[in-house]
């Protein structure tokens, strides 16, 4: 007994001999395929935008427990993971500054803030991107419609909206050029660099369910829920994107109910607590698309079930073994 020790520490717990590090390095090489995607519908400004997010997130992450005089944290990965997750969610022609800013915000706000890994509430990525977004809209709602070349000052880029917006009624793209993320004729499809590609999205998806780093009920249950609300109201929605099919490909939707609706520490750990939040991230989402001021409403939509995991937690949690209920609730 005296040898006997007893480890504490927040969440995530995994029981199993995984660490945070192993499971954040599945994650990275889950993204890899996305990344790849990226670069190759993007060009290298794609590769720049997340190179400057991973520093500017790792960086912010060092200095933040440096100056704090805490434990350093870098080596478990997770701020690489946000800084990928980060980038994923901006233009390829986004400003460099936007992205040091919003990396700042995702990591000392949302993450440094409130106690570290495990004791965010809400997604770190998603909050930088959210803030960004509502600071920079012209910046953020800008896609680039052709392949750019990073460097040359001479390079042409012609911006333009999503699939999602109004602008595309009349000329949505194929079912195909949504999955692959690239027009017949080689132009990307406009978009946040990581969301485009629904066929690298979901090469990260099965190796994820390979490795059972993540379940495949929040994502289901995401996507299933944009179907049938698709499929229920799609046709009086103010946006473009009828077809509920089209709806599960466009916009964020794969990239958030794979990588970001996923994360450990902010959505519910019990089966049906995971099945509630899937489904209020769909709905919500369509809310936001169909009737809102915003064309997408994915980041939104998992940000507010983040909120209401702990209320989930509760509702779903199992009642221990020979549990009875007393008299006045309690």
């Amino acid at each position: 007994m005296e040898n006997l020790k007893l480890s504490v520490s927040s969440t995530p717990h995994i029981r199993e001999k995984n660490s945070i590090q192993d499971v954040m390095l599945d994650v990275i090489i889950a993204l890899m395929p996305v990344a790849f995607a990226a670069v190759l519908l993007f060009g290298q400004r794609a590769f720049a935008v997340m190179l400057v997010s991973v520093i500017s997130c790792v960086g912010f992450e060092w200095l933040y427990t440096a100056l704090t005089h805490q434990k350093r944290t870098i080596g478990d990965f997770s701020a690489v993971v946000t800084g990928l997750l980060f980038a994923f969610c901006l233009p390829a022609n986004v400003p460099y500054y936007i992205v040091v800013i919003g990396a700042f915000v995702a990591i000392i706000v949302a993450k440094q803030f409130f106690g570290g890994i495990g004791q965010n509430f809400m997604n770190p990525a998603l909050v930088g991107r959210v803030f960004v977004l509502a600071s920079f809209p012209v910046a953020l709602t800008n896609f680039p419609w052709d392949k750019i070349n990073l460097f040359p000052k001479t390079a042409e880029v012609l911006t333009g909206a999503t699939p999602l917006s109004k602008e595309w009624v009349d000329a949505a793209p194929s079912l195909k050029t949504q999955f692959l993320g690239v027009f017949e004729g080689g132009a990307p499809l406009p978009g946040c660099i990581g969301e485009t590609c629904a066929l690298a999205i979901l090469i990260g998806l099965a190796y994820l369910l390979i490795r059972k780093v993540i379940s495949i009920r929040i994502p289901l249950s995401f996507v299933g829920s944009v179907f049938v609300m698709t499929l229920l109201f799609g046709n009086n929605a103010v946006v473009s994107v009828q077809n509920p099919l089209a709806a599960v490909l466009s916009g964020g939707i794969l990239l958030g109910a794979v990588f970001m609706a996923t994360d450990y520490v902010t959505t519910p750990t019990t089966v049906w607590g995971q099945v509630i939040f899937g489904i209020g991230c769909g709905v919500i989402t369509c809310i936001i698309r169909f009737w809102g001021g915003y064309p997408e409403g994915v980041s939104f939509a998992i940000l507010l079930m983040n909120i209401l995991t702990p209320l989930i937690e509760k509702w779903t949690a199992p009642k221990p073994f020979g549990y009875v209920k007393e008299r006045g609730g309690k």
